[in-house]
Protein backbone atom coordinates (compact mmCIF):
# COMPACT_ATOMS: atom_id res chain seq x y z
CA UNK A 1 0.00 0.00 0.00
CA UNK A 2 1.56 3.05 -1.11
CA UNK A 3 1.49 6.21 1.59
CA UNK A 4 0.42 9.41 0.52
CA UNK A 5 3.06 11.98 -0.22
CA UNK A 6 2.78 15.92 0.40
CA UNK A 7 5.25 18.68 -0.63
CA UNK A 8 5.87 21.97 0.25
CA UNK A 9 2.69 22.30 2.43
CA UNK A 10 1.82 24.45 4.90
CA UNK A 11 -0.46 23.72 8.27
CA UNK A 12 -1.22 26.87 10.32
CA UNK A 13 -3.18 26.52 13.78
CA UNK A 14 -4.47 23.21 13.09
CA UNK A 15 -5.27 20.83 16.31
CA UNK A 16 -4.40 17.32 14.89
CA UNK A 17 -5.45 15.80 18.38
CA UNK A 18 -9.06 16.91 16.57
CA UNK A 19 -8.33 16.78 12.88
CA UNK A 20 -6.22 13.87 11.94
CA UNK A 21 -2.77 14.39 9.86
CA UNK A 22 -2.92 12.02 6.86
CA UNK A 23 -0.81 9.19 7.29
CA UNK A 24 2.04 9.64 4.66
CA UNK A 25 5.60 11.27 3.76
CA UNK A 26 5.42 15.58 4.35
CA UNK A 27 8.65 16.72 2.28
CA UNK A 28 9.74 20.67 3.15
CA UNK A 29 6.28 21.24 4.69
CA UNK A 30 6.30 23.86 7.60
CA UNK A 31 3.89 23.57 10.64
CA UNK A 32 3.04 26.41 12.48
CA UNK A 33 1.11 27.11 15.28
CA UNK A 34 -0.11 23.48 15.55
CA UNK A 35 -1.11 20.98 18.37
CA UNK A 36 0.18 17.47 18.43
CA UNK A 37 0.06 16.58 21.76
CA UNK A 38 -0.25 13.05 22.27
CA UNK A 39 -0.90 12.14 18.32
CA UNK A 40 0.15 9.51 16.93
CA UNK A 41 2.86 10.26 14.12
CA UNK A 42 3.96 6.59 14.16
CA UNK A 43 5.07 5.32 10.51
CA UNK A 44 4.44 9.17 9.37
CA UNK A 45 7.79 10.55 7.72
CA UNK A 46 8.80 14.38 7.70
CA UNK A 47 11.92 15.00 5.40
CA UNK A 48 13.14 18.62 5.39
CA UNK A 49 10.33 19.88 7.60
CA UNK A 50 9.56 23.13 9.86
CA UNK A 51 7.81 22.51 13.19
CA UNK A 52 7.34 26.28 14.63
CA UNK A 53 5.36 27.25 17.48
CA UNK A 54 4.04 23.87 17.59
CA UNK A 55 2.47 21.25 21.03
CA UNK A 56 4.54 18.04 20.34
CA UNK A 57 4.09 16.43 24.03
CA UNK A 58 3.82 13.65 24.37
CA UNK A 59 3.05 12.61 20.89
CA UNK A 60 3.84 9.05 19.91
CA UNK A 61 6.86 8.86 17.46
CA UNK A 62 7.54 4.78 16.82
CA UNK A 63 9.29 4.07 13.87
CA UNK A 64 8.40 7.88 12.74
CA UNK A 65 11.41 9.22 10.55
CA UNK A 66 12.46 12.96 11.03
CA UNK A 67 14.98 13.54 8.10
CA UNK A 68 16.77 17.22 8.38
CA UNK A 69 13.72 18.70 10.72
CA UNK A 70 14.20 21.62 12.41
CA UNK A 71 11.81 22.59 15.42
CA UNK A 72 11.63 26.06 16.91
CA UNK A 73 10.16 27.34 19.75
CA UNK A 74 8.40 24.10 20.11
CA UNK A 75 6.90 22.39 22.96
CA UNK A 76 8.27 18.64 22.92
CA UNK A 77 7.67 17.19 26.66
CA UNK A 78 8.11 13.36 27.17
CA UNK A 79 8.76 12.61 23.20
CA UNK A 80 10.56 9.30 23.23
CA UNK A 81 12.59 10.10 19.87
CA UNK A 82 14.89 6.78 20.36
CA UNK A 83 11.87 5.32 18.94
CA UNK A 84 11.79 7.02 16.04
CA UNK A 85 13.36 5.04 12.68
CA UNK A 86 17.32 5.84 12.82
CA UNK A 87 17.89 5.40 9.42
CA UNK A 88 18.85 9.40 8.18
CA UNK A 89 16.85 10.75 11.32
CA UNK A 90 18.60 14.46 11.48
CA UNK A 91 16.55 16.89 13.99
CA UNK A 92 17.60 20.45 15.13
CA UNK A 93 16.24 22.35 18.42
CA UNK A 94 16.03 26.59 18.52
CA UNK A 95 14.42 28.27 21.42
CA UNK A 96 12.28 24.76 22.24
CA UNK A 97 10.98 22.90 25.56
CA UNK A 98 12.43 19.31 25.75
CA UNK A 99 12.05 18.09 28.81
CA UNK A 100 11.16 14.50 30.00
CA UNK A 101 12.29 13.39 26.52
CA UNK A 102 14.50 10.73 25.22
CA UNK A 103 17.31 10.52 22.87
CA UNK A 104 18.65 6.87 23.98
CA UNK A 105 21.06 5.29 21.53
CA UNK A 106 20.46 7.69 18.52
CA UNK A 107 23.24 9.63 16.12
CA UNK A 108 23.19 12.69 16.80
CA UNK A 109 26.10 13.86 15.74
CA UNK A 110 26.20 17.39 14.56
CA UNK A 111 22.94 18.50 16.30
CA UNK A 112 22.42 21.82 17.31
CA UNK A 113 20.38 22.87 20.58
CA UNK A 114 20.09 26.30 20.43
CA UNK A 115 18.34 28.38 23.67
CA UNK A 116 16.32 25.18 24.83
CA UNK A 117 15.40 23.90 28.14
CA UNK A 118 16.42 20.19 28.37
CA UNK A 119 15.64 19.07 31.62
CA UNK A 120 15.48 15.11 32.84
CA UNK A 121 16.21 14.33 28.94
CA UNK A 122 17.96 11.14 28.71
CA UNK A 123 21.01 11.10 26.35
CA UNK A 124 22.61 7.22 27.51
CA UNK A 125 24.25 5.71 24.92
CA UNK A 126 23.28 8.43 21.94
CA UNK A 127 26.28 9.85 20.01
CA UNK A 128 26.43 13.41 20.18
CA UNK A 129 29.65 13.58 18.72
CA UNK A 130 30.20 17.56 17.14
CA UNK A 131 26.65 18.19 18.55
CA UNK A 132 26.18 21.91 19.76
CA UNK A 133 24.46 22.74 23.11
CA UNK A 134 24.15 26.96 22.74
CA UNK A 135 22.70 28.57 25.78
CA UNK A 136 20.93 25.49 26.50
CA UNK A 137 19.81 24.38 30.28
CA UNK A 138 20.95 20.69 30.61
CA UNK A 139 19.25 20.44 34.30
CA UNK A 140 19.04 17.13 35.42
CA UNK A 141 20.12 15.44 31.90
CA UNK A 142 21.37 12.32 32.11
CA UNK A 143 24.75 11.60 29.89
CA UNK A 144 25.56 8.19 30.73
CA UNK A 145 28.47 6.55 27.78
CA UNK A 146 27.23 9.07 25.72
CA UNK A 147 29.90 9.78 22.65
CA UNK A 148 30.45 14.03 24.02
CA UNK A 149 33.31 14.36 21.71
CA UNK A 150 33.80 17.89 20.31
CA UNK A 151 30.35 18.86 21.84
CA UNK A 152 29.99 22.09 22.42
CA UNK A 153 29.34 22.85 25.75
CA UNK A 154 30.55 26.66 26.26
CA UNK A 155 27.37 28.38 26.74
CA UNK A 156 25.54 25.37 28.01
CA UNK A 157 24.76 25.04 32.03
CA UNK A 158 23.49 23.12 35.24
CA UNK A 159 24.51 20.02 32.82
CA UNK A 160 26.22 16.74 35.20
CA UNK A 161 28.63 14.66 33.32
CA UNK A 162 30.70 12.11 34.76
CA UNK A 163 33.80 11.70 32.43
CA UNK A 164 34.64 8.53 33.48
CA UNK A 165 31.39 7.30 31.83
CA UNK A 166 31.09 9.35 28.73
CA UNK A 167 33.58 9.85 25.93
CA UNK A 168 34.74 13.69 26.15
CA UNK A 169 37.88 13.85 24.33
CA UNK A 170 38.29 17.57 22.74
CA UNK A 171 34.61 18.30 23.88
CA UNK A 172 34.29 22.41 24.44
CA UNK A 173 33.72 23.41 28.30
CA UNK A 174 33.52 27.20 29.52
CA UNK A 175 35.21 27.45 32.55
CA UNK A 176 32.54 28.52 34.67
CA UNK A 177 31.03 25.09 33.02
CA UNK A 178 33.70 22.79 34.40
CA UNK A 179 32.10 22.13 37.92
CA UNK A 180 29.09 19.85 35.99
CA UNK A 181 31.91 17.71 35.56
CA UNK A 182 32.90 17.35 39.39
CA UNK A 183 29.53 16.60 40.22
CA UNK A 184 30.44 13.25 41.51
CA UNK A 185 33.05 14.13 43.80
CA UNK A 186 30.38 16.29 45.85
CA UNK A 187 33.49 19.58 46.40
CA UNK A 188 32.97 22.87 46.78
CA UNK A 189 34.13 24.91 43.89
CA UNK A 190 34.34 29.07 44.83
Amino acid sequence: MNKAYFEELSFDKVDFAVTLLAKGEYENCTFSNCNFAEVHLSGYIFSDCTFKDCNLSMARTKNTSFKDVNFKSCKVLGVHFDECNPFLFEVHFENCLLNLSTFQNLNLKKTQFKDCTIHEVDFSDADLNSAVFDNSDLTRSNFNNTNLEKTDFRTAYNYSIDPERNKIKKARFSLQGVAGLLDKYDISIS
